[in-house]
Formats: structure tokens, C-alpha cells, sequence
């Protein structure tokens, strides 16, 4: 059963993590702190997300020692660059309370301004040099952004995080990962974001899917288990969001049931290869220019 992938680095990673994207700030440290209770030893955040000093007080409260938790955090658009990304880390790492994070990475390829996120990764590789890092990745990169910046640096990310579920499963990200070696971790895994702000109306929640529902039946599990059970059983990385304690322990709950050959099948047959949350390859500079706090 797997419970944790070794990243190319030979790092290894818990497969399964609590994201934190939208978590209010004053409700996310007791959700990590009930994540680690439930057995969680992966959190995901983001600088963005406005959460990190949440997520360090979660996890200080769970009372596990640091070495027990995976701390994945992301930089910002607005901190690429080399000296900007090296600064960056040091403001997750003090809103965080730790001297050392398990896995950084590029929140977006942002396209628009590519040499600076070059240059981002290219501190990323200086902090995994360094020890101040222990894996270093990159998130929503397509092929092509893939390929440009390998052609412009020297460590393979280790992780790639992109949007990931039933209705979006991104084969060719997927191939292009696989082939460099990359781990490809899902985020949206149980399609909740079908309802991201400003991206259209209309769209289906997987987890209403009666294909989902009928599989979940036989197996006596909940449509968002079966869901996170099919990534696991495709390798990859999931990252389920949730501040409800019972929903918590439900997503945690998929180590002990199995997919077999052909509900892997029906659930891949799923695609429909419709994004829902931005494309990667749209320059969002209203956004993309948000500053990160100092504190």
C-alpha cells in the first residue's frame, strides 16, 4: 500500500498531504493541528495563501517533532528572481517557525516573465545546495515550460504540482513529468476546485459523479476516498484541502481498500480534458504582482 513516494532526490514524501489553499487564516492552525492527530505527516501552503504562520503554529501544537512533518510552501510570482527568491525563503521560513523546509516550489511558470522565473529556480537550486531546502519543485508547469527551464538549469524538480482530478487529468503533464522523472502531485484532487472564483459557471462537482458514486458504493467508501484512492494508485501525490475535522480524517481514511484494474479504467475514462481553475500559459499580472508580506 503505498503511503509515500522517494522524490529523484532520494528525499521521501508522505503521498498524501492537507492543503491548505482558501483555508481562512484563523481556522487553518487547528485544521493542521487535526491533520497530524489524524495521522497527516504532509502539509501544503503557499506563501500566497496567507496561512504560513497558521501552519507553523498547527504544527507546533500537534507536539510531533519537526522532523515528523513534511512542510512543502511555494514562492510567489511577485518574489522571483534570484536574489528575490532567496529572501522569499527566508520569510516562509520565519512565518513558518522552522530553519529548514522539506520542499519549495514555483507557484507558477508565469510566462510573461519567464528570466525572472528562471532566475527563481535558479536560488531554489542554490537553497538545495545549501541544505536550506531538502527538495526543490515547481507547480502548474506545462511540457513546455518544463523544457525551457531544464534547458536553463541544472537540478530536475523534483515535484511538479498541477491541477489533477477525474474530470482534468492532464496526460500529457502527466508523460512529461514521468519521463524527467518528476513526481506529479494533484491539486484540486477531488475536483472541489471545479468552483474557483471567476472561471466559469456551470461546472459539474466530481464528487456528484454517479460513476464516482457507484464505485464509492462497492467499496463502502465516500466518492472523495475513491477519488484520492485512484491518484494513489497511479502514483502520484494528492493534497486534499479541507478545515472540516470529519472531512479530514475521510480524506486520510484510503489506505485500507483498493481500485481494481477496471474502476481505474471507468474513472480515467472520466476526462474531459476542460481545465477549471487559470491556464498557466495566461499572463495574470494583476495577481501575479500581489507582495508578499514580510510577516
Amino acid at each position: 500500500m503505498i503511503t509515500e513516494f522517494v522524490l529523484n532526490n532520494g528525499v521521501s514524501m508522505p503521498a498524501l498531504g492537507l492543503g491548505v489553499f482558501q483555508s481562512p487564516p484563523e481556522e487553518t492552525a487547528e485544521a493542521v493541528q487535526t491533520a497530524l492527530k489524524v495521522g497527516y505527516r504532509h502539509i501544503d501552503t503557499a506563501a500566497v495563501y496567507g496561512n504560513e504562520r497558521q501552519v507553523g503554529e498547527g504544527i507546533r501544537r500537534s507536539g510531533l517533532d519537526r522532523s515528523q512533518v513534511f512542510i512543502e510552501t511555494k514562492v510567489w510570482v511577485s518574489d522571483y528572481g534570484y536574489d528575490e527568491t532567496l529572501h522569499a525563503f527566508d520569510k516562509a521560513a520565519r512565518k513558518l517557525g522552522v530553519d529548514q523546509l522539506d520542499l519549495l516550489i514555483l507557484h507558477q511558470p508565469a510566462p510573461d516573465r519567464f528570466d525572472k522565473t528562471v532566475a527563481a529556480y535558479r536560488a531554489l537550486e542554490t537553497l538545495l545546495a545549501d541544505g536550506k531546502v531538502r527538495a526543490i519543485g515547481v507547480s502548474n508547469f506545462k511540457r513546455h515550460h518544463l523544457d525551457d527551464l531544464l534547458g536553463r538549469t541544472g537540478v530536475v524538480p523534483a515535484v511538479n504540482q498541477v491541477e489533477l482530478h477525474p474530470y482534468f487529468a492532464q496526460i500529457d503533464v502527466r508523460a512529461a513529468d514521468a519521463e524527467q522523472g518528476i513526481l506529479t502531485q494533484a491539486w484540486s484532487p477531488i475536483g472541489g476546485i471545479t468552483f474557483y472564483p471567476g472561471y466559469g459557471e456551470g461546472r459539474k462537482n466530481v464528487l456528484d459523479d454517479p460513476t464516482i458514486a457507484a464505485i464509492a458504493a462497492e467499496h463502502t467508501k465516500s466518492p472523495a476516498q475513491v477519488v484520492l484512492r485512484w491518484h494513489l494508485q497511479e502514483g502520484r501525490s494528492a493534497i486534499p484541502k479541507s478545515t472540516n475535522p470529519v472531512r479530514i480524517a475521510e480524506n486520510f481514511d484510503v489506505f485500507d481498500f483498493e481500485l481494481t484494474e477496471e474502476q481505474m479504467a471507468t474513472i480515467d475514462a472520466l476526462d474531459t480534458g476542460v481545465r477549471s481553475g487559470p491556464d498557466p500559459d495566461i499572463p495574470r499580472p494583476e495577481v501575479f504582482d500581489w507582495v508578499i508580506p514580510e510577516d
